[in-house]
Formats: C-alpha cells, sequence, structure tokens
C-alpha cells in the first residue's frame, strides 16, 4: 500500500471515528489521496455524477422508499394487521406471531428493514403492549427482529445496490432471497413459540372462520401488490426499476382512490420524507462510487484475490471468514456502506473461487440485516426505540435470542447454497 492511499484511509477512517457521516467521511479521505497523489481533484465529483447518472437501477431505490412511505401514511398497514391477526392470532404467543407474518407480507411491499420498523412495527408493538401479555422490551426486540426481513424478500433495496456492484441478475437475486427469507421468519416464530411457551405469554381472542373471507377480501388489494411487483419482473414486461415505478402508482392508487385514505397534505409529506431518504442513499451510493474508483486503481480488489489465492483458501472457508467480517462491520456499520464499500473488494475473490455471485449477495444482505440489530449500535434498535419511545437498554435485554437464531439460519445457508440457489436455478438463471 502506497504512502498516498495510506493517509487516504487514516483520514476516512480519523473523520468518521469523531461521528462524522460515513459518506463525507469517504468523500474526504478519497479527496486527500487525490491531492497527495497530484491527481485533479474534480475526478471525485466527475466520478459521483457519471456513475449516478449511469445507474438505471438505482432509480429502483427512491421509487421503492416512495411506496413503502406512501403504504405506512395510508391505511394499507392497518388492513394488513387486521389480517394477519386473523390468520395466526390465535396461537399462543400470537401478537409475535403476528409481528413476523406481518413483515414478510409487508418486505414484499417496501424492500427496506427501516420503512418496515418505523411504519408497520410502531403499530404492533402497540398492540403488543396495550394487550398486557408482553413486556415493552420483549415487544420491540421481536419487532426489530422481524423487520430484517423486509430486505431479503423481494423487492429489496440492498439487494439492488449489490447487484449494481456486482453486476449480478437483479431478477436472480430476488428469487434467491425468497426461501432465505421465508426461513428467517419460520425461525423467529419457532423462537417466539418457545418463549411464550416458557413465559406462559396468553393468546388472542380467535377471529371467527366465517369473517376470514371478508378480512382477507380487505387487505386483498394489499397483498396484491408483490404478485403484481414480481410478475412484472419474472415475466418480462418490465425492468425491476420500472416494476418499482408501477409498486409506487399501484400504492399510491390504492391509498388514495380505492381505501381513500391519502389526503394531499399527507401526500406531500410522503415525498417530502422520500426525498430526504433517497438523497441520503445517494450520498452514501456516490461516495462509494468515488471510493471504489480509488481501490480499483490501486488495483487492491486483485490483491486481495491474490493472497486468497495464495493461501489456498477453500470456498467454504472464505465464506466463513468473510460472513464474520461483515457480522462485526454490522455492528457498527450501515448495511449500505458495508454493500457498496466493502463488499466490492471480494468479488474477484468471489469469482475466482467459483463463488456463485448470486449466494454471495443474499448472504451478505442477510449478515447485514442481521447487524442492523447486533448491539451495541444496530441502527434498527435506534429506530424503533426512537418511534416506540421504548429504552435501548429493555431492547438490548430481550434481542438476543432472536439474534442467536438468525446467525444460526445465516450458517445453514452458508453451508448449504441451495437455500439460496433453488429458486432462480429452477427459473433458469
Amino acid at each position: 500500500m502506497n504512502v498516498d492511499l495510506a493517509l487516504g484511509l487514516v483520514t476516512l477512517f480519523g473523520t468518521a471515528a469523531i461521528g462524522m457521516p460515513v459518506a463525507y467521511a469517504i468523500i474526504i479521505g478519497v479527496l486527500v489521496y487525490l491531492g497527495l497523489a497530484g491527481q485533479d481533484l474534480a475526478i471525485a465529483g466527475e466520478t459521483m455524477v457519471q456513475r449516478l447518472f449511469d445507474g438505471f437501477l438505482l432509480l429502483a431505490v427512491p421509487l421503492f422508499i416512495v411506496s413503502a412511505n406512501i403504504m405506512n401514511a395510508g391505511s394499507i398497514s392497518d388492513r394488513l394487521l387486521k389480517f394477519c391477526v386473523a390468520l395466526v392470532g390465535r396461537f399462543r404467543g400470537g401478537l409475535g406471531h403476528v409481528n413476523v407474518v406481518a413483515s414478510l407480507i409487508f418486505s414484499g411491499m417496501s424492500g427496506s428493514a427501516v420503512a418496515d420498523a418505523a411504519g408497520i412495527g410502531k403499530l404492533i408493538i402497540d398492540m403488543m403492549i396495550k394487550s398486557g401479555r408482553y413486556s415493552p422490551g420483549y415487544a420491540a426486540a421481536i419487532t426489530a427482529a422481524t423487520a430484517t426481513i423486509g430486505p431479503i424478500i423481494p423487492p429489496s433495496i440492498p439487494l439492488v445496490l449489490y447487484a449494481l456492484v456486482s453486476d449480478t441478475s437483479i431478477a436472480a437475486l430476488f428469487l434467491g432471497g425468497i426461501v432465505p427469507g421465508l426461513i428467517m421468519g419460520i425461525v423467529l416464530m419457532s423462537m417466539n413459540a418457545w418463549i411464550a411457551h416458557k413465559r406462559n405469554f396468553g393468546k388472542e381472542e380467535a377471529v371467527p372462520l366465517m369473517q376470514l373471507p371478508g378480512i382477507t377480501l380487505n387487505a386483498a388489494p394489499a397483498l396484491l401488490m408483490p404478485v403484481i411487483l414480481l410478475t412484472c419482473i419474472y415475466s418480462g414486461v418490465t425492468t425491476p426499476t420500472e416494476a418499482a415505478a408501477i409498486a409506487a402508482l399501484y400504492a399510491l392508487c390504492v391509498s388514495a382512490f380505492l381505501y381513500r385514505t391519502l389526503k394531499f397534505k399527507t401526500l406531500y409529506d410522503v415525498f417530502v420524507d422520500s426525498a430526504r431518504s433517497a438523497a441520503s442513499v445517494g450520498v452514501v451510493i456516490g461516495a462509494s462510487m468515488i471510493l471504489m474508483y480509488v481501490v480499483i486503481q490501486e488495483n487492491v480488489p486483485q490483491m486481495i484475490s491474490d493472497l486468497m489465492a495464495g493461501s489456498d483458501v477453500s470456498p467454504l472457508v472464505f465464506l466463513i471468514i468473510v460472513n464474520l467480517l461483515v457480522l462485526l462491520l454490522g455492528c457498527v456499520l450501515d448495511a449500505t456502506v458495508i454493500i457498496l464499500v466493502i463488499v466490492p473488494l471480494f468479488i474477484p475473490t468471489c469469482n475466482a473461487l467459483g463463488i456463485d455471485l448470486v449466494h454471495f449477495g443474499v448472504l451478505i444482505v442477510v449478515n447485514s440485516m442481521i447487524g442492523l440489530i447486533t448491539p451495541p449500535y444496530g441502527i434498527l434498535l435506534f429506530v424503533i426505540s426512537a418511534v416506540s419511545q421504548i429504552p435501548l437498554k429493555d431492547m438490548i435485554r430481550e434481542i438476543w435470542p432472536f439474534l442467536g437464531i438468525l446467525v444460526a439460519a445465516l450458517f445453514v445457508m452458508i453451508l448449504v447454497p441451495d437455500i439460496v440457489l433453488w429458486a432462480p436455478q429452477s427459473l433458469g438463471y
């Protein structure tokens, strides 16, 4: 490593360590590198603008953000919750099961863990606390854990970003996330059932079966959204980005015209919040593009690939090492930063070792989502604490069983690639 790159990295990590947002720290670190290397500082701005404007796939990110915010602002989330309560609320620990099933359904619409947690998560936490059967800490912890499913089942903003940096088929990645997402839901429901039995949580009042068709019909427009989205993508009618636009339009039409719960003032607030969220993601993406310019120019990915090849590391050992690294980084870094900045360093090594990039990508996204609930800096823990006003320490006390079962599920996915690859390979990807 040359001196210019070393000083640039010291600047990057130093500014991040004193609390500067990671995107700005990256930009400053790159500018220091360019200045010391005698290169034109304008390269940073030129690279950022070119990569952002060339990335048609990136348009899917703000569109998925808009669709999720529209669903939170409308009554779609409420109707989905009523459907989930009717479906699984009758079992012991019923509202915990409702939490998981709601996240599984909502994940097929939002693509964002934070949108899941801040939207439908707040509603289910209030329901669990008001029932008197669950402590605030437990309600918040299981909500944070289930929100990790959001970006695994398609659509998925992190998988879109991974497709951008790895040049992998987004359709194959979306298919690859379906079975792992369902597995995460199953293991979380199993853990909730075990804790409910151990603590003797009560059951919710069973909804009469005669009412179930009416409740299902009431939620049907919302339940159809993931079906429409995936049909558009896999039928070849639209690209993933165009499907994201259809999802946003569908959410708007359902909320504003069918359910009639979305007013102009609310819609304005939705667009403003979505623009802010999209801009914050865009800054990170732009900064990562500049950093990747430097990393590629210094041939860092190839150096890592040569090092791994020279060490005669097996694909399984490599996957375990990288996933352990991402687990540790996930405690302190946002998933977007990990996917855009860290993961591209390992893509050449994956190619050299014959590791399927769809398998690798889904593992990384699952891993990054687990990082969102890993104490002490898991972002979802702070989001849930902020929207529910539940102390962070109460959540951390209850999160460990869910964190442990998700890590166990991740390692099963590492050992059995077919869990990820079965769906895309079955459809010819």
